[in-house]
């Protein structure tokens, strides 16, 4: 009785901690990363492959705790949000300011120190967007997503400069592939939740656009740019045909979920289903990117 008594409540405030880190966003920044890192195949260096990854976990989970506090008023008026751990109370707001600014600006220390200054220049860039752009355009923008998708980009960016100490045309291809991407990916989320969002007035297109033509027609077009952005590296010799073809069927389906999508019966359905397209389309691609540099060159 005395030992669980004790316990519980340790666990229980390091599992709310772990929660204001957004650990599933925050790993999407992370494995992006490790994608520039690797895609620029270094030289065998276990030690900045490691630190990378300490570096970016930290920039994310520091972002990610600083906009729930910044959003904590709005996060307790959303149903999807308000079990969050600031506006249930589980969190005070000065504790998540402190340890969001403690962790930002020891990824920035670990790659400025560790690293070199241009990974840490584009963490610093992802950190500056983040909260001091697309966290504020969310209330007053309706082009919120796309300011979000260019702080979101930048990952993939951290981790080729880690690795090259320069920005080349594989490193801006891949910021493309991750901006276009998070356009249809949060298009879809957005309207699923777009109640959510019009409750907390925010002018997002999913909340303006009340039929969703709007919506999913961006979602097209963006999802044309994905596909051509990622056929860049076959196109231009810094990948073979194996990834092209990858990029071919893997840009395909996602199309095709995008058309349906067009489609004003059953778009709910069709939202979460691209949504979900997104979320394996993501991974397929750079996955097998990284592998076919790997081996072919």
């Amino acid at each position: 009785m005395t030992a669980e008594t004790t316990v519980a409540p340790v666990a229980a405030k390091l599992s709310d901690y772990l929660e204001l880190t957004k650990p599933r966003l925050s790993l999407l920044s992370v494995l992006t990363a490790l994608v520039g890192y690797l895609a620029a195949r270094p030289e065998s260096n276990s030690l900045r492959l490691i630190l990378v990854a300490i570096g970016t976990s930290l920039a994310a989970g520091g972002v990610a705790t600083l906009n729930q506090w910044m959003e904590s008023d709005t996060d307790a008026q959303m149903k999807r949000t308000a079990d969050r751990p600031i506006p249930t109370g589980k969190i005070p707001t000065g504790s998540a300011f402190v340890l969001g600014w403690l962790m930002c600006l020891a990824a920035l220390f670990l790659f400025f120190a560790k690293v070199n200054y241009l990974s840490a220049l584009f963490t610093l860039l992802t950190i500056i967007a983040y909260l001091g752009w697309y966290t504020p355009a969310k209330r007053w923008s309706r082009w919120s997503t796309e300011i979000g998708a260019i702080a979101g980009a930048f990952p993939p960016l951290i981790g080729w400069t880690a690795a090259e100490n320069r920005v080349t045309a594989l490193g801006g291809i891949l910021f493309g592939i991750l901006f276009f991407w998070q356009i249809p990916h949060f298009m879809a989320v957005a309207w699923t939740h777009r109640r959510d969002y019009s409750a907390v007035n925010f002018p997002m297109l999913p909340v303006r656009d009340e039929k969703g033509g709007w919506v999913a027609g961006w979602s097209l077009v963006t999802t044309l740019a994905l596909i051509a952005v990622s056929l860049a590296p076959w196109l231009l010799g810094l990948a073979t045909v194996w990834y092209g073809a990858v990029a071919i069927a893997g840009g395909s389906w996602f199309l095709w979920r995008a058309v349906v999508f067009l489609r004003a019966e059953g778009r709910d359905a069709a939202a979460r289903k691209l949504f979900l397209c997104s979320i394996a389309y993501l991974p397929l691609v750079l996955g097998a990117l990284v592998a076919d540099r790997m081996a072919n060159f």
